[in-house]
């Protein structure tokens, strides 16, 4: 299925001010993929990541969604195939009840009531957040938003996931939620983040950048038994990978 497809080729992009972000990423992910971007703060995943909704255009190079390559013209279409959740939620909480978030993207693309209403209440036991469906987004806690952000995602029916950092800022339960929920979904899902514990959880690829470049693209066990990597990309492995201090000591 081409629509499922993400193509990066030779993608490049640099602030105003000069800041190199992204210097000819390439990759290619396939349906139903699960892959991680990795990399230290000011790698470049989420400039990356803002070109794979359209959020940001190629200055140089290409991105391509299936069977549209990312242009000013193709961007309503893009947005329709690939969800963006952001890592700060109430970037994308802003009506004045959980339930009209979650209905804003259906209602713009001209849904009849009852299809609305039927993918607002799908998008919300998903997420385990019907009874917030009231509530004004700004009494809620961060994992609550967290999941209603992705209610109002999983309503558009995207085919691909794309996510900056969903786990920052959540206690472990929410979590563990959060985890079990992403698992659930069968689509394509491109997870930037810090939480290499949730990689191995969720992604069997993992792409690591450094400096805005690929340092290294393959499965994910073998990116975090990769030691030398690890410490180029200034990473380190996922804590179940480390040996444990208390036990080293007896």
């Amino acid at each position: 299925m081409s629509h499922h497809i993400v193509e990066v080729h030779e993608l490049e992009h640099t602030y105003p001010d000069g800041t190199a972000a992204v210097r000819g990423i390439s990759f290619r992910i396939h349906h139903g993929e699960a892959v991680a971007v990795v990399g230290a703060n000011g790698a470049g995943k989420s400039t990356l990541l803002l070109h794979l909704n359209g959020y940001l255009t190629p200055q140089s190079g290409t991105v391509r969604i299936g069977d549209f390559p990312l242009t000013k013209e193709t961007v309503k279409d893009i947005r329709r195939a690939v969800g963006m959740i952001f890592q700060d939620p109430d970037d994308q909480l802003f009506m004045p009840s959980v339930y009209e978030d979650v209905a804003f993207g259906p209602l713009n693309l001209g849904l009849p009531p009852e299809e609305v209403e039927q993918r607002v209440q799908q998008a919300l036991q998903r997420t385990g957040v019907e009874h917030l469906r009231e509530r004004p987004p700004y009494k809620l806690s961060g994992g609550e938003k967290r999941a209603v952000a992705i209610a109002t995602v999983l309503a558009m029916s995207p085919d691909i996931l794309v996510m900056d950092e969903p786990t920052s800022n959540l206690d472990p339960l929410s979590r563990r939620t959060l985890i079990e929920l992403l698992a659930g979904f069968h689509h394509t899902k491109i997870i930037a983040t810090h939480d290499l514990d949730m990689v191995i959880d969720l992604c069997e690829r993992t792409i690591v950048i450094h400096e805005g470049t690929i340092m290294a693209d393959g499965p994910t066990t073998d990116i975090f038994n990769d030691d030398l990597l690890l410490k180029k990309s200034h990473l380190e492995r996922p804590l179940r990978m480390q040996a444990c201090p208390f036990c080293s000591r007896r």
